[in-house]
């Protein structure tokens, strides 16, 4: 398991077998997303909680990795942290 994604389910109390839930649409996360991606730029300390949130395949190809999307995620993963947890 990538550290990211330990890094996410550690924040969110997630064991190995829950259902984590696609931040975007409620789906089945398969991917932790970094909001901010790796590979474009910005700061090296990406795997933060605020940088990393749950997507389906399907909403990851649709809007991960395109700046066009980043403020959309960012809006959508601070009202998930509001709800289920808090940023430390």
């Amino acid at each position: 398991m990538k550290q990211h994604t330990k890094i996410y389910m550690k924040h969110f109390g997630y064991g190995i077998e829950d259902f984590i839930g696609c931040e975007v649409c409620g789906n089945k996360a398969v991917d932790i997303h970094h909001i901010d991606c790796r590979g474009m730029g910005g700061s090296q300390d990406k795997d933060t909680i605020k940088n990393l949130m749950a997507m389906c395949r399907m909403c990851h190809e649709k809007y991960g990795d395109k700046k066009e999307y980043t403020k959309l995620l960012k809006q959508t993963h601070e009202r998930f942290i509001d709800i289920y947890g808090k940023i430390y």
